[in-house]
């Protein structure tokens, strides 16, 4: 393909194949807010460097002129941090990017932009670590490490679509896999995994795949908020797509909370994650209102009443959840004004449908006076003294003035809506917003207009609170997508339950295999690789060095790792008196697993979270021993030997009974001095 067609392509196409991800310079607007979110993560993390150092410098020295200097050169770095930081805020209210171009009469609601991240190389370690843990040539794994390589760079700009979710759980699948190949608990790859917090920008660095796993996770429920306010609530469908989209976000943002507890970035907090999805749970009920309401309006507003006081519970608990220390500090001014105007604007929308309900009806000889009293009943917990449901529906009087004591708090209500509205100057953007908050004070004070009489100055009457409940609640819901099923890219290193970075063997050995009588002196066990056992310590074999419990890796030519024993006798049934060559491993006993450091780049913002995160697996604590079994009789190689072979492998385990020193990695960057210099790089 020539480089004018690609860029044709790319500049009308933006999302070529979804396993390239997005083209990372098509002007979209979602991609432009994520160039500006990767550009002040860079500006921010370059001025607390300068502060750190100032900070360091402050501590070591004594003469009162340099500390003037930099006192002033603080108080410098500190003003850029503010405005950085500002900016920031303003990205993360920058909601109208990801709403529907075609919606005009619904609220916007809010999503979660993707957390940056460095690219990683892992070429070298990779290929470093195939030649001295499995010996073999880590060039031959060139294109294997380039394609895990390109899915790890696909996933910083992900389609927003089902295949950009795809993209996710192929690359988080791929991780433990990843995991069990490269990363060995005694020793490290000098691999860094960096990420930066989206509410913040500060950067945070480990070396295991913790922190890679819980932002793959953040970022998948991120997608698929950014899906559920990309689709278009005009219609059914569009309505079911948002319900059910952002209703996943919460599971996956559930599940990031209950797997990993030690993230040390703040944005996947427990406290931040867990009102990440009181707010996605609550957008998804909103949907589910209007999709109710576009079904039922002008028919059972009572229903509705009812309904619509939930979603203004549901926003008031998030508002509460985001003002609380220190998620207030850290979550944009514009997420908590738009919850707080939701709240009062809901609320005031279901007295309106009660004062509807009351002024625009009257029960007539036909309806069911039980039926009318039951759902009245059910709006309210309590109604005034001496009132009751069938009083209220059978007197007119009374029916006028409690439902213009309803629409009255309606009115209130949407005022209160437009104040804290014009407090946001983020929420001032969204025009939208603004004419549908407009348009339902007017509505309301329409209603009261029609039903105004003398009578309403000596009309004290106070509307009583409606119950919030409802049929349809929003529910969390986990994807089947964040675990697919993917081929391991390094499977040619053979089976994963033997050639791991946990195991470790003996480089491969040749052994000379001259069959006496058609007898080879052992036999063969296991399912892949296969494993020697019975061996007879007088066989040519043994003498050549195999030894009791060798895995065969290679027969002549033929790499034999994923082979059967079936396969490999099929190999050795014909091998004639000069014999053949076949290549054998030994297993070792392991060194027992190091703690894993995570290191944070602080730069001395308030420690709300802890910052170190050990990754320590339990099933390593307690050493397994090994297992014993009886040797057989010597078989000759026949028929007999094939009935006796077993597909139980028994592999030794490690053994902790001492315990070998680790390194500390080194430092890249100079530590903050809020933080040790033990679990700190930056």
């Amino acid at each position: 393909m020539s480089d004018s067609l690609y860029f044709l392509l790319t500049r009308f196409f933006p999302c070529i194949s979804s396993s390239q991800g997005c083209n990372p310079f098509a002007q979209t607007g979602r991609s432009k807010l994520q160039n500006k979110r990767a550009s002040l993560n860079q500006q921010i993390i370059k001025q607390m460097r300068m502060r750190a150092g100032a900070e360091n410098l402050l501590k070591a020295t004594s003469n009162n002129k340099v500390k003037e200097m930099v006192l002033l050169e603080l108080s410098y770095v500190n003003a850029n941090l503010q405005l950085l930081m500002g900016q920031l805020e303003g990205l993360n209210s920058s909601v109208e990017v990801y709403q529907n171009t075609q919606e005009t009469a619904n609220i916007p609601l809010i999503a979660l932009g993707l957390k940056e991240t460095k690219e990683v190389d892992f070429s070298t370690p990779f290929k470093d670590f195939i030649l001295d843990h499995y010996s073999e040539d880590g060039n031959s794994f060139e294109d294997e490490i380039a394609d895990l390589m390109d899915l790890r760079q696909a996933c910083r700009t992900p389609s927003r679509n089902e295949a950009g979710v795809e993209l996710f759980a192929k690359y988080y699948s791929h991780l433990p896999l990843m995991e069990s190949r490269f990363f060995s608990p005694n020793r490290q790859t000098g691999i860094f995994f960096t990420w930066y917090d989206s509410f913040t920008g500060v950067p945070v660095c480990q070396q295991n795949l913790s922190l890679e796993k819980a932002s793959i996770l953040f970022n998948m429920a991120a997608l698929y908020s950014q899906i559920g306010t990309r689709s278009n609530r005009q219609t059914i469908v569009g309505l079911e797509e948002a319900i059910s989209s952002f209703q996943k976000a919460a599971g996956i943002l559930n599940h990031l909370k209950e797997t990993f507890t030690h993230t040390p970035s703040y944005d996947m907090s427990p406290a931040m994650l867990s009102m990440l999805i009181r707010m996605m749970l609550a957008q998804a009920q909103e949907c589910l209102f209007e999709k109710t309401s576009s079904l039922l309006i002008g028919t059972v507003f009572l229903t509705l009443s009812s309904f619509s006081c939930q979603v203004s519970e549901t926003y008031d608990q998030v508002h509460q959840s985001m003002i609380q220390t220190p998620i207030k500090d850290n979550v944009p001014l514009f997420w908590s004004t738009m919850s707080q105007v939701k709240t009062n604007h809901y609320r005031s929308m279901a007295h309106y449908f009660v004062a509807s309900a009351l002024l625009d009806h009257q029960l007539g000889p036909s309806d069911d006076e039980d039926q009318q009293e039951k759902t009245l009943s059910q709006v309210y917990d309590r109604l005034p003294e001496g009132r009751s449901p069938l009083d209220i529906l059978k007197n007119k009087e009374e029916r006028e003035r409690i439902g213009k004591a309803h629409i009255r708090r309606a009115i209130l209500g949407h005022e209160e809506a437009l104040r804290i509205y014009g407090l946001c100057h983020h929420l001032n953007k969204l025009e939208v917003l603004e004419d549908i908050l407009k348009a339902s004070h007017q509505r309301s004070l329409n209603k009261y207009s029609e039903s105004d009489s003398e009578e309403e100055f000596t009309d004290y009457t106070e509307a009583p609170d409606i119950i919030s409940k409802t049929e349809h609640k929003a529910e969390m819901e986990v994807p089947a997508t964040t675990k697919v099923k993917v081929t391991d890219f390094f499977q040619r290193l053979g089976p994963l339950s033997v050639f791991s970075a946990k195991q470790r063997w003996t480089a491969p050995r040749t052994i000379r295999l001259c069959p006496e009588d058609r007898d080879l002196g052992f036999t063969l066990k296991g399912e892949s690789p296969v494993q020697v056992v019975s061996l007879d310590p007088l066989c040519p074999a043994a003498a050549d060095g195999l030894k009791e419990g060798d895995y065969i890796v290679a027969v002549g030519d033929t790499d034999c790792k994923w082979s059967s024993v079936s396969e490999v006798m099929r190999l050795l049934k014909d091998v004639d008196e000069e014999g053949i060559d076949i290549q054998v491993v030994s297993m070792m006993e392991s060194n027992p697993p190091m703690p894993t450091k995570s290191a944070t780049f602080c730069g001395n913002l308030p420690k709300t979270y802890s910052m170190i995160c050990l990754a320590y697996d339990d099933d390593d604590k307690n050493p397994k021993s090994r297992k014993v079994t009886k040797k057989s009789s010597f078989l000759s190689w026949g028929l007999k030997n094939k009935l006796k072979s077993a597909s139980t492998l028994s592999l030794p385990t490690a053994d902790h009974s001492g315990a070998l020193p680790w390194n500390k990695p080194c430092p890249t960057f100079p530590s903050s001095s809020s933080y040790n210099n033990d679990s700190s790089l930056y």
